[in-house]
């Protein structure tokens, strides 16, 4: 439901009006859905480069010692 709080719109105003939030409703559901909220949330994640190994010495081992915070 959209309610004029303020003003005196014409109907052309309010269907202008009404468009856009439609146009941004249906935009939103359009997206698709990756199961994360946010992609920088998953990039975040200690996880995601904390395993359950210990790092072995190697020379790629300081790729794996880095701890988000």
């Amino acid at each position: 439901m959209i309610k004029v709080v303020r003003g005196n719109p014409t109907p052309e105003e309010l269907a202008a009006a009404l468009a856009v939030v439609r146009a941004r409703a249906a935009a939103t559901a359009a997206e698709p859905s990756s199961g994360a909220e946010d992609p920088r949330d998953a990039w975040a994640d200690p996880a995601r480069i904390a395993s359950a190994r210990l790092p072995h010495p190697g020379p790629t081992s300081w790729t794996r010692t880095f701890w988000p915070g």
